[in-house]
């Protein structure tokens, strides 16, 4: 969930932190940090968050027949 109470505190999701590459965050706090790494100062940052992409629905289980006029 997106707003959901129990936040991963990892600096992905910190207001302080911003993204240098796949695997790196440069903190405001603490400079150059892993994306996994977290501490006492995180703040969440709902806007920095990607939710997941919804599973589309599957169109071939429909019959041709059901198409005709």
């Amino acid at each position: 969930m997106l707003f959901r109470r129990k936040i991963d505190r990892y600096c992905t999701y910190c207001q302080f932190a911003g993204k240098m590459d796949g695997e790196h965050m440069i903190c405001q706090k603490y400079g150059v940090v892993p994306v996994e790494h977290h501490c006492r100062k995180f703040r969440y940052d709902p806007l920095k968050r990607v939710p997941a992409r919804p599973q589309s629905a599957p169109l071939t289980r429909h019959d041709p027949e059901e198409f005709k006029l």
